[in-house]
């Protein structure tokens, strides 16, 4: 029986069908079954064309596990971790490949309380149980039930904001025909917005492209959309709308990690001296933000499976990460893609001000490079190369996550990929982009390498 490929540090993810089919998608679920021996599964989908098949497969593997399946149908990976731990599973499985090609499909794994299954913590055991193909046999045959929390998902949502406090906003929304659509058509009977939808019904082929607003030419039919409708804000979605990303009332794309203060200010002013997660990436605009309202920050190394333990570790009430995953502890401690952009229009409706004001002030601030990819021949060298280079007369070298490295009046973190053959870099300074960018041009010309996307 041959080994199978798609296993990544957070997932399954693999190309249709050679990689990932249904006779794998069967093998997964025998052996996620037989690692975690739980009693009761959820299992959702995304609107992938590919998806369906995989999911019954899935679920075969289960049943013939002895598992019973709880299938709660077309959703987001949300709707997997709300599922889990709103209604006390033992475990829960996404097919999902969030914002890959078309042709590739995935799974996204948790257990009990939706507690993330990554590498370091079952993945790998899984991949040997499926490689190996052999299982125990189970005393009975597993049931299959359906499940809808369609409702109750959608009111736990709306109890993030007070709709008293909520305006007339007009919000051009993207769903980039993934799954977030059918959300927003939920949502809106309780919400006193416009919404000026694009590319929202969902549809597996992509007619418009892979859903995947960190690409720019992915992000210009959302910037139209703004300026022809002068909405007030526009959200779009990758295709299981576990990230959401902002663009203000002028059309510019706002980087996640400037939404990660805001939603900080949000909760510490409901909850004095709260703790806050964030990552190592970029770390000054949130900690200035969190220290300022009395929070205590939290630093974790980037990547969901981290943040989520970290935030469990600490009670954390919210974890941002630069790259766009906002976790909740209400929300069982997992990202959601909704409960961001919900905060952050009830913060503009309260506040009065622009989107672009409200994070104007965090970019003039503390200005960032953005993450800038390179592929290179030996990732641990390079970096000990730019730490050798860098740490003399630094006021601090920090290891959480790659290297982190501080002086005064400018910062930066350069990681090796955890899911890709890349090192990542971000820089930041203190209110001067002449500076940032200077440092962040002489860092690329020592890194060296090949330009990624």
């Amino acid at each position: 029986m041959s080994a199978i490929a798609g296993f990544k540090a957070y997932d399954l993810r693999g190309r249709i069908p050679t990689e990932l089919n249904p006779s794998v998608a069967y093998r997964v679920g025998r052996a996620y079954a037989e690692w975690l021996k739980p009693k009761r599964v959820v299992v959702g989908r995304d609107i992938r064309l590919s998806s369906q098949e995989l999911c019954e497969a899935l679920t075969r593997g289960l049943l013939d596990s002895g598992v019973d399946v709880y299938d709660i149908g077309l959703c987001g990976t949300e709707g997997v971790y709300f599922a889990t731990f709103a209604e006390n599973m033992d475990g829960g499985i996404m097919v999902t490949a969030s914002h890959n090609p078309p042709d590739y499909n995935g799974m996204k794994f948790v257990r009990e309380q939706s507690r993330p299954i990554s590498g370091d913590t079952g993945l790998m055991e899984i991949k040997k149980i499926a490689d190996a193909d052999a299982y125990s046999t189970p005393t009975r045959k597993g049931v299959l039930h359906q499940l809808n929390t369609w409702d109750k998902y959608i009111g736990h949502l709306l109890s993030y904001v007070d709709t008293s406090k909520l305006k007339k906003l007009k919000v051009v929304v993207n769903a980039g025909n993934g799954g977030a659509g059918a959300v927003i058509d939920s949502l809106e009977k309780h919400l006193p917005f416009e919404f000026i939808k694009i590319h929202h019904n969902a549809d597996g082929t992509f007619p418009n492209g892979v859903p995947n607003p960190m690409l720019e030419d992915n992000r210009l039919s959302t910037i139209h959309a703004i300026k022809a409708h002068k909405a007030d804000l526009g959200i779009a979605w990758d295709g299981d709308y576990d990230r959401c990303f902002f663009f203000d009332e002028r059309g510019e794309f706002i980087e996640g990690y400037y939404i990660v203060g805001l939603l900080a200010s949000m909760f510490l002013k409901r909850e004095r001296g709260a703790r806050i997660v964030y990552d190592p990436r970029l770390t000054w605009a949130t900690l200035e933000m969190v220290k300022s309202l009395g929070g205590a920050p939290v630093q974790s190394k980037s990547g969901h499976a981290f943040i989520k333990d970290v935030m469990r570790q600490h009670d954390a009430v919210y974890g941002g990460e630069m790259s766009a995953h906002h976790y909740f502890r209400a929300f069982g401690y997992c990202d959601s893609g909704q409960v961001p952009w919900l905060l952050v229009t009830q913060l503009l409706c309260e506040s009065g001000k622009t989107l672009s004001s409200l994070v104007g002030e965090r970019i003039a601030a503390f200005p960032a490079s953005g993450e800038i990819n390179r592929r290179v021949p030996d990732a641990k060298a390079t970096i000990k190369q730019i730490e050798d280079h860098y740490k003399q007369g630094a006021l601090a070298v920090d290891y959480t996550d790659g290297l982190s490295i501080e002086y005064a009046e400018w910062r930066f973190n350069l990681r090796s990929s955890n899911t890709e053959p890349l090192i990542r870099l971000n820089v930041e300074s203190r209110g001067n982009v002449a500076l940032m960018q200077a440092k962040t041009t002489e860092l690329l010309a020592m890194i060296g390498g090949e330009v990624a996307h």
